[in-house]
This record gives C-alpha cells, structure tokens and sequence, in this order.
C-alpha cells in the first residue's frame, strides 16, 4: 500500500526541493523558527556562515507577492524590511535576509530601554507618513470603512457565541453596525498614508550596525493597505500582547503630534481612539477564532488586557455610540466572562451546541 506524507511534511518536502534547485543538492534541511496567527511559517537555512530565513506561505492562504511588492516601498523610502534573495509566488516560498532575533519584544525583556526602543519605533512611522506618496503604490487597496467594520464584526462572530451561549441576535448585530457606521468616517479626517496593520514589537527587529530609522527592522506587513496614520501608531502604543508604560505611550503620541504641526490635533486625538477601540474589537474576536478554530490557545491569555484596553478607549467622547452598545448588549459580566482565571490566565470555553471548532473563517454565528 502506497503511503501518505501528513501535509505539512509534504510541504517542508517542496521547500526543501525549491531549496536545492536555489543553492544545489546539498542546500541544508531548514529549521523551523515559528509560526504566527496567521497560516505561515518561518524557517533559517545557514550555508558557508551565513544565514537566510525563509517564508513559507501556502499561496491559497497568504501571498508572497503582497510582502515583496510592500517591502521594496519601505526599503526605497530608507526602511530595512527585509531584502528578497529569492521569490517563488506560486508555492508561496520566499528566501528573505535575515534580521536575526533579537525583536523589540526580547530587547525589552532583557532590560533595554522602553522609551528610546519606542521612540524609535515612533520615528519610523514619522519618516514613512513623512515622505509617503501615493505614487509609490497606487495598487495598495484602501483600508475603507466596509473592512473596518467588518473587522470589528468578528467580536460578534466569535466572541459573542462564547460568552454568551448563542449568536447575537439581527437586531443587536445591527445596531452594532450603526453604531460603528456612526463614527468611523471620522478617522479618513486626517491623510491618508500606508498603514502596516500590525505595527507592535513582536514584529520589529533591532538591527545592529544600523544608523536612526534604518535600525528598526520591520516585518509582517504584507497586509498593508491605505488609511489613516493613527492606526499603526496605536496598534505600537495599544499592543494587545504588551503593557506600554501609560508615560512612554503619552510621549510617543506627543512625538508623533509635534512631527507634524500642520496636522489636526484634534483629528488625530479622535482617529487614534476610535481606531484603537476598533482594533481591540477586533482582536478579542481573532483571539478567540485563533483558539476556536484553530487550536491556538496561547491566545486567550490576552484576552483580560484586551478588554482593559477596549475599557479604556471606550471612555473617549468620539466613541460614545460604541459604548453605548457595549454597555447595553455586553456589559461588564459578559465582557469578563471567559477571562475568569484572572489576568493573563487561560480560559475554558465551553463548546457551543451544534458548532464545530473548525468552523469556518466567516464565524461561528456570521449571517
């Protein structure tokens, strides 16, 4: 009987062998680094003492193509993403330079300095919405309001049918989406630039040897769309897996504030909460489909930060249509439902009757 490789085998098999035809029969067997939230994965190859690592992204799922294409954007405005050896879209395989691994996130956990590692996080995104044109990729799709909302929906999608037993209800559904319509136009007041969308520590690199924003390495932006500035920078200072010292978050937006006096203070104040309150939203939803249908549990331990966060914008006047419905639909004891444990203590769902935890991608309770 012939037999069968697991997927995933055969997978590093391809790799592997595109491998090969790259740097000859004896190129090394990669080493898995990790996998993220997302479906790729990352492995390093070393050959003659020097080193590349290797994105594996299953091109059904992810593309390469999109982190290539925004990657030569950021390097030709004076950013280090990581430069491309090698592209091979329709496997979905990428041979990058390797920025190492020492993220901002093991930096400070070994002590270095949160205000000088932030502000230098914080002048990368004043050096890219600086000299930002629409000329330099006119193909990046718009982060409209559609997607924002529909982001925000996953909450109902995923977190909903476990904290509370059921779907949510059409009349309340809806009255979440007019009350998110309500206030998101707001955020397209200020110009539009290129938003990486997941702009936190774990996915910036400190690179040795590098001078002012180029010693920041990035990575994780193939997702990148166009909108508005406020939304990188709280995705840095509102960090979902990381508290941000509320002095040093104070300053960096103060920084950034001051990078650009002719900007509308006032628009940016409003954009940079009712975006962070949306983001948060959305996240407590991925988080709890990262564990729901596939099997990522380590997730959920940030689920009580999370809502600490989404208390906090919440408490912004521009959001007062959002709290609203939080307070009335969701209030405290269901916000608090799954994070029973305690801070940063896993929590135990229970199944919901009828759903499968590999449900689909749309939501164990979308319409």
């Amino acid at each position: 009987m012939k037999s069968h490789s697991p997927p995933g085998n055969t997978r590093r098999a391809d790799l592997h062998a595109w491998l090969q035809g790259l740097l000859g029969e004896d190129a090394p067997m990669p080493r898995l680094l990790s996998a993220d939230a997302s479906f790729r994965r990352y492995y390093r190859i070393w050959e003659y003492n020097r080193s590349w690592v290797i994105m594996d992204a299953p091109p059904d799922r992810e593309s390469v193509s999109d982190f290539a294409s925004i990657g030569q954007i950021l390097l030709a405005l004076g950013l280090s993403a990581p430069r491309i050896h090698a592209l091979e879209p329709a496997q979905g395989f990428a041979l990058l330079e390797d920025f190492g691994d020492h993220t901002f996130s093991r930096a400070l956990t070994d002590g270095a300095d949160e205000q000088g590692l932030y502000r230098l996080a914080t002048d990368v995104l004043i050096t890219l919405h600086r000299n930002w044109s629409h000329h330099h990729a006119c193909h990046v799709a718009p982060y409209s309001d559609t997607i924002l909302l529909n982001e925000a929906m996953l909450l109902l999608d995923w977190y909903w049918p476990e904290a509370l037993g059921e779907c949510c209800p059409e009349p309340v559904r809806q009255a979440f989406i007019d009350a998110w319509q309500d206030i998101l136009p707001q955020t397209g007041a200020l110009p539009q630039t290129l938003v990486l969308r997941d702009y936190h520590v774990d996915n910036l690199m400190v690179l040795p040897g590098r001078q002012g924003v180029a010693a920041c390495g990035l990575l994780d932006f193939q997702d990148a769309l166009i909108g508005s500035p406020a939304y990188d920078l709280v995705s840095l200072l509102q960090d979902a897996r990381r508290d941000v010292t509320p002095a040093v978050a104070e300053a960096m937006v103060a920084r950034y504030r001051d990078a650009f006096p002719g900007l509308d203070a006032n628009a940016l104040d409003d954009s940079f909460w009712i975006l962070g309150a949306q983001r948060t939203t959305k996240i407590i939803g991925i988080f709890t489909r990262l564990w729901r249908r596939d099997g990522k549990p380590a997730y959920l331990r940030h689920l009580p930060r999370l809502w600490h966060l989404l208390e906090q914008e919440l408490a912004h006047p521009a959001l007062a249509p959002v709290r609203a419905w939080y307070d009335q639909h969701l209030p405290h004891v269901h916000r608090l439902a799954l994070a029973r444990g305690g801070v940063h203590q896993p929590w135990e769902p229970q199944p919901l009757t009828g759903a499968s935890p590999l449900s689909g991608g749309s939501g164990l309770c979308a319409p």
